[in-house]
């Protein structure tokens, strides 16, 4: 299988919503993903878990599309992000995520439509559609071109992997109806309302730029 060396650029467009689940909901994955020395945010009992729906266009390394889910946390004081669950319908950037990077994608495939309004993404594990969005883009959050950076820290076999990366866009909210599938992989977020959403468009990303191998 052959994929493009680090680092990754890719262009295109993210949707992205921010949950507070109960640690006793969460399956124990999740958690025990994150790096020993890198702690999870929480609000009292619950555990802050980002979910992303990206859609990577033609004119980057690679163009596909992918289902995230993040757990942000801090790692001697600085912040890290962790990707426990992630999908994807390109076998190219499931092998490099694994074998650069240590990020466990796994392939479904998705149906994904949009206006300059709104956005509506699906995705179908085997034959079960396992999350779908509906979506309408708000005003401008802040204007003009932002730049956000995105550590990712993964645990390893043999230790852990840090991956600098970038993602410049403009950044919108959103107005976000998430339905995930209660008997598939994502059944905790099941019922879940974002407590906040946003949209990255005309994005710009650098995956790779920089890597800490322990």
């Amino acid at each position: 299988m052959s994929y493009p060396p680090e680092p990754w650029y890719l262009g295109g467009s993210l949707l992205a919503s921010a949950f507070l689940v109960p640690a006793a909901d969460l399956p124990s994955c999740l958690l025990a993903s994150v790096p020993d020395n890198a702690r999870p945010f929480r609000v009292g009992r619950r555990v802050l878990i980002g979910v992303a729906f990206a859609n990577y266009t033609p004119g980057g390394v690679l163009s596909y599309d992918e289902l995230l889910v993040a757990v942000p946390s801090l790692q001697r004081g600085r912040l890290r992000i962790t990707i426990p669950q992630i999908w994807v319908d390109s076998a190219e950037s499931m092998e490099g995520g694994r074998t650069l990077w240590g990020i466990p994608k796994e392939l479904a495939t998705f149906e994904r439509s949009e206006t300059p309004e709104a956005a509506t993404t699906s995705m179908t594990v085997s034959t079960t559609e396992a999350v779908s969005v509906m979506a309408a883009f708000g005003s401008t959050i802040v204007p003009g071109v932002r730049q956000l950076r995105l550590p990712i820290v993964q645990r390893t076999a043999s230790g852990s992997i840090l991956s600098h990366n970038r993602v410049a866009g403009r950044i919108s909210s959103l107005s976000a109806q998430w339905s995930f599938d209660g008997r598939g992989e994502l059944g905790y977020l099941a019922g879940r309302r974002p407590f906040t959403s946003f949209a990255v468009r005309e994005a710009s990303i650098v995956f790779g730029m920089k890597v800490e191998r322990e």
